[in-house]
């Protein structure tokens, strides 16, 4: 039986089967030593052949994910060259990635300069932006803060600026909202709402109009309230009022919206303008007619057209909550909140989708994770909403097919 880093090689090369060689690799590198870490160091310097590169490279990286920061290899600084010249542009892009892990300065120097040169394709870009993020390089906050002025790469930009407790965030997002696009203006909200140090600036903003009171969802407003935080709470009732947990009795806040609906005549509302708000308030999570997110069921195949189903899922979305989509809480050990689901719970990391994207976060990193009994679909849905706009949203809900946006919407 083989059961030696070495002979285990030495069986998988004689296979000349990238797939176990890439299992192979997987297997050795789980192991978690700094002598499996030097085999395979030493094994892709030993060969050329691009194929068996890449499947040493694919096991690695995949035994690794999750894990920001590992000790280098030996002898990895000259892997690292010869691997940068390869022909094989997945060779190259793996092995990168996987220097950044091991801390080489000459990756993040390389990604760095990529990131900040402005005439390369966005694509390359993005990666760069993506691989420092994914590794919390120290001096990314800087030049993303730059790039909120690149409209090319300024949606990225804003949700890697959660992942840092940098005093800078606040005041770049705050100043550079009013031109961000309606998708970036909720990426900025989500950033601004996942750090208290972040959170005030932003009431601070809502109440002297900055920010406009109707921006901030239901979603973000129970992010806020969750933070559990004297001054915020206090600025949060300032600018909202207080709030509820949850309603006294959810069969008068359904009887008042039904009202409110029907107060619409034969056609209570306007399509058009409902999927505006839908956009706007849904379509983050919900897939409707192939356009949306996907945090939350897709509702096109929902009991849409039942005015009883869609009031009673809004107004009470904690009615009934399939296991799937009860939330968490995640509190990071540099202060950032999170709520999510949780996808994958991983050995070394957590796959933890929220409202707007889905992240990996190692497990050592954690300060506190909590299962709770809500739903990710937050209650108050209506509450920004006027009367008309509630019947022009619940009309577009009940909608059978796609129906088209305002001529002034269409263009954007």
């Amino acid at each position: 039986m083989v059961s030696e880093p070495k002979e285990m090689f030495a069986a998988a090369l004689d296979t000349q089967l990238p797939r176990i060689l890439e299992f192979t690799a997987r297997r050795i590198t789980a192991m978690g030593t700094a002598e499996s870490r030097d085999l395979l160091a030493m094994q892709l310097a030993a060969t050329s052949d691009p194929s068996q590169q890449l499947a040493v490279l694919t096991g690695v990286a995949a035994a690794l994910k999750g894990q920001r920061s590992v000790p280098m290899p030996a002898g990895w600084e000259a892997v690292e060259a010869k691997l940068a010249t390869s022909s094989n542009g997945d060779v190259r892009a793996l092995a990168q990635m996987l220097s950044l892990t091991f801390g080489s300065q000459n990756a993040l120097a390389s990604l760095r300069k990529t990131l900040a040169d402005s005439s390369l394709p966005a694509a390359a870009r993005r990666v760069a932006l993506d691989a420092l993020a994914g590794v919390k390089d120290a001096e990314l906050p800087p030049l993303l803060r730059v790039l909120l002025q690149d409209k090319e790469l300024r949606g990225p930009a804003i949700r890697a600026l959660a992942g840092y407790n940098d005093a800078g965030t606040p005041a770049a997002l705050l100043s550079a909202y009013a031109s961000l696009d309606v998708s970036q203006q909720r990426d900025a909200l989500n950033t601004l709402v996942s750090r208290t140090a972040f959170a005030k600036p932003l009431l601070a903003a809502i109440a002297t109009g900055e920010i406009p009171p109707k921006d901030l969802t239901a979603d973000i407003l129970r992010q806020l309230r969750g933070m559990k935080d004297p001054e915020v709470a206090q600025l949060l009732t300032k600018a909202y009022g207080t709030f509820r947990e949850t309603s006294a009795d959810k069969k008068t806040e359904i009887e008042k919206y039904r009202k409110i609906y029907q107060a619409g005549y034969s056609q209570p509302g306007e399509a058009s303008r409902g999927r505006v708000l839908f956009n706007k308030v849904c379509a983050q999570c919900h897939m409707l007619f192939d356009t949306g997110g996907k945090v939350g069921p897709d509702i096109t195949g929902a009991n849409r057209s039942d005015l009883n189903y869609l009031l009673e899922t809004i107004v009470d979305p904690n009615g009934v909550i399939p296991n799937e989509y009860r939330t968490s809480e995640i509190e990071t050990k540099d202060g950032r909140s999170l709520t999510g689901i949780v996808k994958v719970m991983g050995d070394k990391a957590i796959l933890f989708q929220t409202a707007n994207e889905l992240l990996t976060v190692p497990r050592d990193e954690i300060a506190s994770q909590r299962q709770t009994e809500l739903s990710m679909m937050p209650e108050a849905l209506f509450a920004p909403l006027n009367d008309q706009e509630v019947r022009d949203l619940l009309y577009y809900l009940s909608r059978p097919g796609q129906v088209p946006l305002p001529a002034q919407e269409a263009g954007k």
